[in-house]
């Protein structure tokens, strides 16, 4: 779900952008981050906890607190909620991958 009007904020579609995410190709759009396209787009879990797997998704969007590390470009733990989306990006969740989504 994506803002369209607000009463205050102007809010104007920009160029859109195509990624991949878990090998499907999906869209941003230019000065989206990564998380905000991913949660405009409905996909809410980001990734999941360690121990107990619960799902976690878009929480501080400030960079702070982990819940939203994937692997962007082959790189883990990438913070997708400061990451700025960019056209071709591969994204993919972390789990399964025998990556650790936080630092202890």
């Amino acid at each position: 779900m994506r803002i369209k009007e607000h009463p205050i904020l102007d809010f104007k579609e920009t160029k859109k952008l195509h990624f991949m995410y878990n090998g499907k190709q999906v869209y941003g759009f230019e000065g989206d981050t990564i998380a905000s396209a991913l949660h405009a787009l409905g996909i809410k879990t980001l990734r999941h906890s360690i121990e107990l797997k619960r799902p976690r998704g878009f929480y501080c969007a400030i960079g702070n607190c982990a819940s939203c590390n994937m692997i962007v470009d082959g790189t883990p733990n990438v913070r997708t909620c400061i990451t700025p989306l960019k056209e071709g990006m591969q994204v993919e969740t972390q789990k399964d991958k025998g990556v650790y989504n936080e630092t202890r």
